[in-house]
């Protein structure tokens, strides 16, 4: 085994997630080139016992690497991607850069893999919210035919990287002696708080992160014409997105029948006993593969809809570990491997 894994962005929350989970997976390299801008060069970063350091990107970088996991902001990702396909590298990407180029595949390997086959050297990886999304409603294709989707997301803090999760803490421990500052650049606090704002406002007065969520079901389920309406807000919790589903079918759905359907789709675990305070809590997702589905039951202002309640570690499914599973198929390894 002579594989080589490049990340770039290893040194951030994605890109430390994803060396981790090459390790946990059992992923078949043999070495890792982790990468990051100038200012974390030098640093170093545990692998398989091993101290390994962090390189400044830079052409040549990627060769000699098979795959290529990309977790950067899109400016970078748009640059470097096209050098490491350049240099023998199929790229992973985890920005929303190329989510919607027509020509990149967009994947959830649980629902539409298949698209793998073709063997493209760009493939996108979805946002954190949608991504455990469309498995639970893959995993009701069977039951009916989906007619829309309503949810809302409450979305952790890591999800906007290490720095707000370090306001997030400083805010925590100054509002408990006195008021709760804003953020440094002037935003709404973080903590003690709940922010229906992701990302910029759009025309149409949704935010970018409720498109991307709307845009990239629609897109992964393979249902263009897809009614979805989704509120992205972010709330004080460290690590673990959760999401309100409201899904609307072609004939009524018994909640029975959407359990066993959801607790036999690969990826989902249903946690739902609410008699004994059993459903998906972002501390019991935290650090675990599996997105947790509870709370299914129907809903009461549509006879032909049923309600969901979402939670799953956004550092894992909702971005790094979806990238490793893609790296996985890219390269033939078990998908197993834990």
């Amino acid at each position: 085994m002579s594989r080589t894994v490049a990340i770039l962005g290893a040194t951030g929350l994605v890109g430390r997630t994803m060396l981790a989970l090459l390790e946990e997976r059992d992923f078949p390299c043999e070495t890792v080139r982790l990468l990051a801008s100038e200012r974390s060069a030098g640093r170093t970063q545990r692998f398989r016992g091993r101290d390994v350091p962090v390189e400044a990107v830079h052409q040549g970088a990627f060769t000699g690497a098979e795959v290529a996991l990309f977790a950067v902001e899109n400016p970078l990702a748009q640059q470097w991607a096209p050098v490491a396909r350049a240099e023998g590298a199929v790229v992973v990407d985890n920005s929303s850069a190329f989510r919607y180029d027509p020509a990149v595949p967009l994947v959830v390997p649980e629902v539409n893999g298949a698209l793998l086959a073709s063997r493209p050297t760009l493939i996108a990886n979805p946002n954190c919210s949608a991504a455990p999304l469309v498995m639970a409603l893959a995993a009701l294709r069977g039951l009916g035919t989906l007619r829309s989707v309503v949810a809302s997301t409450y979305q952790s803090v890591s999800g906007a990287g290490s720095e707000a999760v370090a306001d997030l803490e400083a805010g925590l421990r100054s509002g408990l002696d006195g008021p709760v500052p804003r953020r440094p650049d002037g935003s709404p606090a973080f903590a003690f708080n709940c922010i229906p704002h992701i990302d910029r406002f759009e025309s149409n007065d949704y935010s970018r992160e409720e498109m991307k969520v709307v845009w990239e079901a629609r897109r992964i389920l393979d249902l263009p014409e897809l009614p979805v309406s989704v509120t992205a807000v972010r709330v004080p919790v460290r690590v673990g997105h959760c999401a309100s589903v409201h899904a609307r079918y072609d004939r009524a759905i018994d909640p029975a029948a959407a359990r066993q359907a959801l607790a036999g789709f690969p990826g989902l675990r249903v946690v739902d006993d609410p008699a004994s305070a059993r459903y998906p809590m972002p501390l019991d997702a935290e650090g675990i593969d599996d997105v947790l589905v509870g709370r299914v039951r129907r809903d009461l202002a549509d006879p032909h809809g049923i309600v969901l309640w979402i939670a799953s570690d956004n550092l894992r499914k909702g971005a790094a570990l979806n990238a490793v599973q893609i790296a996985e198929r890219v390269v033939g390894a078990p998908a197993a491997a834990r």
